[in-house]
């Protein structure tokens, strides 16, 4: 999956959560508890909802900028937003001292 870093995508006022394939589906499978065992199987559920979901580049840029440590977002677990997180916030800063 190909990410862009940039602030085109407007998710503070764009509600792409209206478009979200996620939107009729229980919230809790996208909360799991813990990430082995049966949370493995419940993360990799949620990550294929978001496979096909038409907003989940702007999910996982609301995930990133409001540092959403839980669940999945964007079709991304914890730990993998904890990553990108990095990545992204080195990125913001670089296009906000341009």
């Amino acid at each position: 999956m190909a990410l862009m870093w940039s602030r085109s995508i407007d998710w503070d006022t764009d509600d792409w959560r209206d478009h979200s394939a996620c939107r009729d589906t229980s919230p809790t499978l996208f909360f799991p508890v813990g990430t082995t065992g049966p949370a493995v199987d419940q993360i990799e559920a949620a990550k294929s909802i978001c496979r096909s979901c038409p907003a989940q580049s702007p999910c996982l840029e609301f995930a990133l900028a409001t540092n959403q440590e839980s669940g999945v977002w964007g079709g991304t677990s914890e730990e993998e937003r904890r990553k990108l997180r990095k990545v992204w916030l080195s990125r913001q800063r670089q296009a906000a001292a341009s």
